[in-house]
């Protein structure tokens, strides 16, 4: 019998659920606009600490909500990640599928690229990229998801290595199948498992990627709502209104952790030799 999901885990999948309501519906549940400007109500506090219930978190140094930023700043963070694991998993399984599957040239140019790009932190290579393109919603996905292809590359290879002697491979050839044909039918769907648990782990370091990005002001532009440029605007008044950073960085941490307890979990579900 299979095993029913820890209570670890349904708390990562509702926090990832509630991540996803908030994306979609963030017009409807955010109290305010989150570019408005207040200047009456400029670090307020959060109700609980004496604050009002107008602004549940508090408000920013220019009087903006923190809750309705913090709401709109998902919304952007699974924007980027999403839109980023698609563009790096169509690349890096494209890539490795070409490698494993057809060998000689092909798969020693690719794993040589993948390893020079290896060699060099990948934070200090988003860095040098997006300082030349500037900031941007667009080129912040761009760049992590062109990055972001290694992974999927290698692992896909190694599991088409594996599966391209096997015997349902070897009996397609033999009737004739086209190796477009044998990829779609045969290799795609049987390393697909592999490539979702990537998937997963690879969409909590886009999330922080765009966060540590916007920090440093290479990510999305000003006025574009966003936990690592919330993050950045409040480190300048840690002591007058600490909630500023306290609400975007707590957001930051359980999306994150969320993401990698569902990958664990995902992994385990997915490998036969730990289903029972």
């Amino acid at each position: 019998m299979r095993r029913p999901p820890p209570a670890s885990v349904l708390g990562a999948l509702a926090v990832l659920a509630l991540l996803v309501v908030a994306a979609v519906f963030a017009g409807a549940l955010a109290p305010y606009d989150p570019a408005a400007v207040s200047l009456g109500d400029r670090l307020t506090p959060p109700a609980l600490l004496g604050g009002t219930w107008r602004h549940p978190l508090g408000t920013d140094a220019l009087g903006q909500d923190v809750l309705s930023r913090v709401i709109y700043g998902g919304r952007i963070s699974l924007l980027v990640a999403v839109c980023a694991v698609a563009i790096s998993g169509t690349i890096g399984v494209g890539l490795g599928v070409l490698a494993g599957f057809f060998g000689g040239v092909a798969d020693d140019v690719i794993m040589r690229v993948a390893e020079i790009q290896l060699a060099f932190p990948s934070i200090l290579l988003y860095i040098s990229v997006m300082a030349v393109l500037g900031p941007g919603l667009g080129k912040i996905i761009l760049v992590i998801g062109v990055v972001s292809w290694v992974a999927y590359a290698r692992i896909e290879r190694g599991a088409v290595l594996a599966l391209r002697e096997r015997e349902f491979i070897e009996a397609a050839r033999a009737m004739g199948a086209p190796a477009a044909s044998i990829i779609r039918r045969h290799v795609l769907p049987n390393t697909l498992g592999p490539m979702i648990v990537v998937a997963s782990f690879t969409l909590a370091t886009a999330i922080v990627t765009e966060a540590s990005l916007s920090f440093l002001g290479l990510g999305v532009p000003p006025s574009v709502p966003s936990w690592g440029r919330m993050l950045s605007d409040g480190r300048d008044y840690l002591q007058q209104g600490w909630w500023m950073a306290t609400a975007p960085g707590i957001a930051i941490m359980l999306v994150v952790l969320a993401v990698n307890v569902a990958g664990d979990w995902l992994r385990d579900r997915l490998d036969p030799r730990l289903r029972f």
